[in-house]
């Protein structure tokens, strides 16, 4: 005897190869960068770059690299941004699995009594043991592009862990070369005090003795008090400095900061710095790959709300044991087979508009991908440029503290020799002093830049 397979159910097959063969992503755009051929105006197929070097070699003071490694350890939202991780971890298990089988199990038992009218009384219990395993068939992806979409949900968290890394070890190195500006600052106001205490003494002593005027004394005092008031607001701001540094560090205000001697005034010559190729930095960067991945999440999800258009195809197997008396339960086997189709007939377009917001988010993902590569560059050229600039301007401020310094020297000088008066001294202290500040806030800006060329670059994610 033949057995003809009915029409309907050829008809379901050719119908799910037809709909496997259509791509529900294929209305996807990929994204449009058009790199540039190079970065800011590093040398064309320079495969070398700034970021390749370990964050404890780059930044070479012992005392930040404890600060770093610190906030590394305690910060607190990098610690959430570790749960997250495991979060998404967890829940990409969940969307793999859903690719595989389930098993279940039951046991029960009741006890039912029936008294109907013109009936006897009845006693009808019931024993149980049964497993079932259901499966849904993954006709037309719904389950697999469920999984890629969480996995890169959790690889993006995975890198936006790394882009909080980059950020942190920028904001560590930043304040700590802010606070060693302004403890430099600090102690320059303190040996100018002390300077100007000792004019403030002779030219009170000359005055005195009728060998200048009370001009000259009062402007001495002038030039003390103006640079007494330095001190206040430059403790204040080395103290909320520390507890800035505290916090990163996962502490408390008021915690011990490592500190070193001084500012570092070595750094990479400004015309030779690596910057690596254009295609390097998106790999670079964990938050341009973030974006990446959000982005591929977001077509998975296009891919899910088109297989979802369709109907499900499910098995379910249920097997075991089914008696009314516990005694003879195992000598009662049970077997139950079930296959579902099941699927919007008529939805008012439901599906259909689910599958297209579906498209524009994506489509939203593209373009927000875009910008952040956009912005990434903007940057990177930003840091480029701001590294050389500051530099020749911290080599000038450099030469114009010598000129300042010598300068207070001749003044001394002609002054002890009665060639010119006490005022033109107190100006040449006063330039000196300004001199020395600039210098110092020069240096500040060349480390500050460069930190910020460091992180534009994607350096300091790696352990």
């Amino acid at each position: 005897m033949k057995k003809y397979i009915p029409i309907y159910i050829l008809l379901f097959c050719l119908a799910s190869v037809f709909a496997v063969s259509c791509s529900g992503v294929k209305k996807c755009a990929p994204p449009q960068l058009d790199l540039p051929a190079q970065l800011a105006s590093g040398a064309a197929g320079d495969t070398l770059t700034l970021a390749d070097i370990d964050w404890w070699t780059f930044y070479g003071d012992s005392a930040l690299c404890r600060i770093i490694r610190a906030t590394l350890d305690n910060n607190k939202n990098l610690l959430a941004a570790a749960a997250r991780v495991e979060e998404l971890q967890q829940l990409y298990r969940i969307d793999r699995v859903g690719l595989f089988p389930t098993l279940g199990i039951n046991i029960a038992a009741d006890h039912e009594t029936n008294d109907y009218a013109n009936e006897s009384f009845k006693r009808d219990p019931e024993f149980d043991v049964k497993a079932t395993l259901s499966w849904e068939i993954d006709l037309w992806g719904r389950l697999r592009w469920a999984k890629r979409s969480g996995r890169a949900r959790w690889m993006a968290t995975v890198e936006e862990q790394r882009a909080m890394r980059v950020t942190l070890i920028a904001e560590a190195a930043t304040a700590y070369f802010n606070m060693l500006a302004l403890r430099n600052e600090l102690a320059i106001v303190r040996r100018t005090m002390d300077n100007r205490a000792e004019g403030v003494a002779k030219a009170r002593l000359r005055f005195e003795g009728g060998l200048t005027s009370e001009l000259v004394y009062q402007q001495a005092q002038v030039e003390y008090a103006t640079t007494a008031a330095l001190v206040p607001n430059l403790e204040s701001r080395i103290k909320t400095t520390e507890n800035m540094l505290a916090v990163l560090m996962g502490a408390y205000p008021g915690a011990p900061i490592p500190t070193g001697q001084s500012v570092s005034t070595e750094v990479i010559p400004s015309d030779a710095l690596p910057l690596g190729l254009p295609s390097q930095l998106l790999r670079r960067r964990p938050d341009l790959r973030a974006a990446e991945l959000k982005l591929q999440s977001s077509m998975a999800e296009v891919g899910i709300a088109w297989a979802d258009r369709f109907p499900r195809l499910s098995f379910s197997l249920q097997g075991g044991w089914e008696n009314d008396d516990l005694r003879s339960l195992f000598s009662s086997p049970f077997s139950y087979v079930a296959g579902a189709i099941a699927g919007p007939i008529f939805d008012f377009g439901k599906k259909k508009a689910s599958y297209k917001a579906a498209l524009a988010r994506y489509e939203q993902s593209r373009l927000a991908y875009e910008q952040r590569v956009l912005e990434a560059f903007r940057e990177t050229d930003d840091a480029v440029i701001a590294f050389r600039k500051i530099r020749s301007t911290a080599e000038l401020k450099a030469i114009s503290n010598n000129a300042a310094r010598k300068y207070v020297d001749l003044a001394e000088l002609q002054y002890r020799g009665g060639s010119i008066n006490y005022i033109e001294v107190l100006d040449a202290q006063r330039r000196y002093f300004n001199a020395q500040i600039e210098l110092s806030n020069a240096v500040r800006d060349e480390n500050l830049s460069l930190v910020r060329l460091y992180k534009a670059l994607g350096g300091g994610w790696k352990d």
